[in-house]
């Protein structure tokens, strides 16, 4: 039986990263993010490769709609062997003298209330299956970095606590969660940053399928090895 794989944030960055290589390996994939055309189009790709994948767009902080797109997974595939959480947003007004509470609000709910949310709807499914978990959270949610801002400081760590949470209470279910903890990695997300790195600071970081690479170990994994957190970063991480 296929397994299959439901990834949040799939359409660019680290989540496409993470869709290609699982394809690769052999899942089935299901794509969500808020953007149809970059979701359809790693669809496409993993197809032309002889993989299987269909796209789900979706808003993660609409508790409804992630409710809907695991549903229709469920009907579609049956099961559903596990997750990987790579949405997340920042702003560039990251300081207390200079952010907006409404702003602040909607970093959290996109990088800790959303990740609740799916985790919440996927959990009787990946009961069935001693299904992974992996959260993909930032250098920031391992170790104190003042320029990540405020809001997604705080939402960053808090995965820390979410996912260990998650690991004690779901170890006799089998299930098992993962706290990745990239350093910088060479996205668009990057553009987001008060300061935009150039190019060749964004060549010595990390690149998104080195992340992927890191996912897929977790993915690997036998059923009985649980990892609990991870740390990658780039040899130039401050």
């Amino acid at each position: 039986m296929q397994r299959v794989l439901w990834i949040t944030g799939a359409g660019s960055g680290m989540g496409r990263a993470v869709a290609l290589s699982a394809a690769a390996a052999g899942w089935t994939v299901a794509l969500s993010g808020r953007r149809a055309e970059p979701l359809q189009d790693t669809a496409s790709t993993i197809s032309r490769s002889g993989g299987t994948a269909f796209a789900l767009p979706l808003d993660v902080q609409d508790g409804a709609a992630v409710a809907a797109a695991r549903a229709r997974i469920v009907a579609e595939f049956d099961h559903l062997d596990g997750i990987v959480l790579a949405a997340g947003v920042n702003t560039p007004k990251r300081r207390w003298d200079d952010q907006e509470i409404a702003t602040f609000h909607d970093v959290v709910a996109t990088n800790l209330g959303a990740v609740a949310t799916t985790v919440d709807a996927a959990l009787p499914d990946l009961r069935k299956t001693g299904g992974v978990v992996v959260v993909i959270s930032s250098y920031a949610g391992w170790s104190f970095h003042p320029g990540a801002g405020v809001a997604y400081s705080a939402s960053k760590t808090a995965l820390g606590s979410l996912v260990r949470t998650l690991n004690a209470h779901e170890a006799a279910s089998g299930v098992r969660a993962t706290h990745l903890c990239p350093g910088d990695v060479a996205t668009d997300f990057l553009d987001q940053r008060p300061n935009v790195p150039d190019a060749a600071a964004r060549a010595r970081m990390l690149t998104p399928e080195d992340v992927a690479r890191t996912v897929q170990f977790v993915l690997d994994s036998p059923a009985h090895v649980r990892i609990d957190e991870l740390v990658v970063s780039p040899v130039s991480q401050a």
